[in-house]
């Protein structure tokens, strides 16, 4: 890489110019992994944990949408894109719950900082929400597993 894309022949900050790229399918898909121990774990119940504040994983799902729809006001150089789908989902492992986050669109440019960061919230809801029960819980991971559509397609490799 010779040059920063988000910098400007000045040196200043800049957004990166899609207008000259083709409108393509694109899809990435995203997880977070949260720790949450044996104490929080020993409340699951028909698939979700319930605390005073209502159904955790519910809960989280909802908040990792709405933090994906919101990620170009998050993040200062990421284009608004006008998402065609996002998809939360909590599985548990052991005393993990492991968080994917889905999203396509059909645009100029790609949508892994919308899973990422519909992954992310979604696992800083599960702790908000079990944080009562235990201060005890670890956000163990974030990453990118796929993406399709656009220059280059990414696995990651686990």
């Amino acid at each position: 890489m010779d040059k920063l894309t988000h910098i400007d022949s000045k040196g200043n900050p800049a957004m990166v110019d899609v207008s000259e790229k083709k409108v393509t399918a694109r899809k990435a898909v995203a997880q977070s992994v949260v720790e949450l121990g044996e104490e929080i774990m020993s409340q699951l119940r028909d698939g979700d944990i319930h605390t005073k504040k209502g159904p955790v994983f519910h809960t989280a799902i909802i908040a990792g949408t709405m933090g994906a729809k919101k990620t170009s006001e998050l993040v200062p150089f990421c284009h608004p894109v006008g998402m065609d789908d996002c998809k939360i989902e909590i599985e548990t492992k052991g005393t993990q719950a492991i968080v994917t986050c889905t999203a396509k669109v059909e645009a100029k440019t790609g949508i892994e900082m919308e899973a990422i960061t519909g992954a992310s919230v979604a696992a800083i809801t599960i702790y908000d929400m079990c944080k009562a029960m235990s201060h005890d819980i670890e956000i163990v991971s974030t990453r990118l597993l796929e993406k399709t559509g656009g220059k280059k397609d990414f696995k990651h490799n686990s």
